[in-house]
């Protein structure tokens, strides 16, 4: 439809529409650069902390994903709208703010570390979401390779969320480094899984929400594996299934039967 035919307003909406949309794809890969590079931050500082200088990139990355949060919000033709499809975007960007505030340091005086983990376990979830939209944005069509990198983004984000709400458990049960958290994490990712079993509430709720996507995954890889075996079996002459040679050997010979004997008929006409 001509935008200049449409009322005043819904020619505007139209305007800011495309434009949002035209800022979204030019900066999608970018923003999936600092996606992974904001993530990979929020898991070194889940696993050891971060130094002064992990620190200021950690703040600038935040810093620049709020005015895009922003530009975006004000370019959106409907911005209720677009903050209920963003809305664990939000999140992610509200919950690095909440550890300046006084109620997170209350809690850290008081050592409420089920408070400190439920925020934990909010940011990976959040942190890990956002990285996941924006590697969704970056691939037009999302074959193999897309569900690997996911994969790969998933498990190692939640190994650090594992390590971080698993290593101070009461009996001494839980983790003792993080390549021991990701073992187990790609165990869990792998449907084999292990003798151990999360003993906090949010260890608990991580693994379960890995486990539902591990099962996702794996009837794709499944699938997968399958449909390109298959493939290989058509091109061979000499398998089990029939080839795709073969088959389309045999409907050349059907359509040269065909030809035959339509010209036998109209050769020798009843």
């Amino acid at each position: 439809m001509n935008p200049l035919k449409l009322p005043e307003q819904q020619a505007l909406e139209y305007e800011r529409a495309e434009i949002l949309q035209q800022l979204e794809d030019w900066l999608d890969l970018p923003m999936l650069v600092l996606s992974f590079i904001w993530l990979a931050l929020f898991t070194i500082e889940l696993i050891s902390g971060l130094n002064p200088l992990l620190e200021g990139v950690n703040f600038t990355i935040w810093l620049v994903f709020i005015v895009e949060f922003g530009v975006k919000l004000l370019l959106a033709p409907r911005k209720l709208a677009y903050l209920k499809a963003q809305w664990l975007t939000a999140i992610s960007l509200l919950l690095p703010a909440l550890r300046t505030l006084r109620i997170v340091r209350i809690a850290r005086v008081l050592q409420t570390t089920r408070a400190v983990r439920g925020l934990q376990l909010l940011r990976v979830l959040t942190g890990t979401n956002r990285s996941m939209r924006s590697l969704t944005a970056n691939f037009k069509r999302r074959g193999f390779g897309y569900v690997l990198l996911l994969t790969a983004l998933v498990t190692l984000t939640g190994a650090a969320g594992m390590y971080a709400f698993e290593r101070e458990t009461p009996d001494a049960a839980g983790f003792d480094s993080y390549g021991t958290a990701l073992w187990w994490t790609a165990m869990l990712m792998t449907t084999m899984g292990s003798e151990y079993f999360p003993k906090t509430a949010e260890g608990r709720i991580l693994c379960f929400l890995l486990a539902i996507y591990a099962f996702a995954v794996f009837g794709y890889v499944t699938a997968t594996l399958a449909t390109f075996f298959i493939g290989q079996d058509a091109d061979d002459d000499g398998a089990e299934l029939a080839g795709q040679k073969s088959l389309d050997a045999l409907r050349d010979e059907i359509a040269a039967l065909r030809t035959d004997i339509h010209r036998l008929d109209r050769d020798n006409p009843r």
